[in-house]
């Protein structure tokens, strides 16, 4: 049977989620504790490998995670959730689990995916945010043009090339992609962004996050975004903004296939934002 799962982490101690040799991620963590609860060979008899709707990179954390594996053991959803919690480290969790049609991927399935991003700015950082946002040293008498960056963020939405906010390593097999909304909400000392797309580039998000931030800033226009854009050269965006404020929100798929929202009770982070 194909089980479905959501969960939130905290990524800021993990090296991402794909399996990397010798380095501690998000996937290897849940395999060996779904392999755990499931138990030995005798009752599975094939190696638990996980499917993701999105591979976050290292320190990214995650509300909405989805992903799915095929198993031939028979639990009840919440045993799925009580009995791979117990074997996981407090910073993943499993929010929920069901059963799903065989045609269901996490991956395949989604048509929509839903990044924010948390940034604290001011004179000094704060340590109780330290690896959950990003931070902007600003005087206290300061703060980002907000008009600016949202008149940036039109040219954005749509389909378009992205190839100025993709990492070299990227392997998506193209860099088009559609963005769907850019929301961006105030509230000093905090500033937060909510994009939701199709899919997303390596990187982009903290790509976009940067350039919206020299905007802000007034380092450049809001014209510039969309001379960045045409360029399709990443070198003439800004650099790759921190990794720890950016977290995996929201992952939509088809209503046929009945999957939980997201269980967001726990966030720190404003829930108005998720509305």
């Amino acid at each position: 049977m194909r089980i479905a799962l959501g969960l939130q982490y905290d990524g800021s101690a993990f090296s991402g989620w794909q399996t990397q040799v010798n380095q501690p991620t998000i996937q290897d963590e849940l395999e060996r504790a779904i392999t755990s609860f499931v138990g030995n060979d005798t009752q599975n008899s094939h190696p638990i490998r996980v499917v993701t709707a999105g591979r976050t990179d290292a320190g990214v954390h995650a509300l909405g995670q989805v992903v799915h594996f095929d198993v031939e053991v028979e639990r009840d959803d919440w045993s799925w959730v009580r009995g791979v919690n117990a074997f996981l480290p407090e910073s993943i969790v499993i929010n929920w689990a069901q059963a799903v049609a065989n045609e269901f991927s996490a991956r395949y399935s989604a048509y929509e995916r839903t990044y924010i991003y948390a940034l604290h700015a001011g004179p000094c950082r704060s340590p109780m945010a330290a690896d959950r946002a990003g931070y902007v040293m600003l005087p206290a008498d300061r703060w980002f043009d907000i008009d600016a960056m949202r008149s940036a963020a039109k040219c954005l939405i749509g389909e378009h090339d992205f190839t100025s906010f993709r990492s070299s390593e990227c392997q998506s097999k193209t860099p088009v992609k559609t963005i769907f909304s850019i929301e961006i909400f105030s509230n000093e000392p905090w500033l937060y962004f909510r994009i939701t797309g199709n899919a997303f580039l390596h990187h982009m998000v903290r790509n976009l996050v940067g350039s919206f931030i020299q905007i802000g800033v007034g380092k450049q226009s809001a014209h510039w975004m969309a001379e960045v854009l045409a360029t399709k050269n990443r070198s003439v965006a800004a650099p790759t903004f921190s990794p720890a404020g950016l977290y995996l929100a929201k992952i939509a798929y088809p209503e046929e296939f009945n999957i939980p929202k997201p269980w967001l009770s726990s966030s720190w982070l404003p829930k108005a934002i998720f509305v």
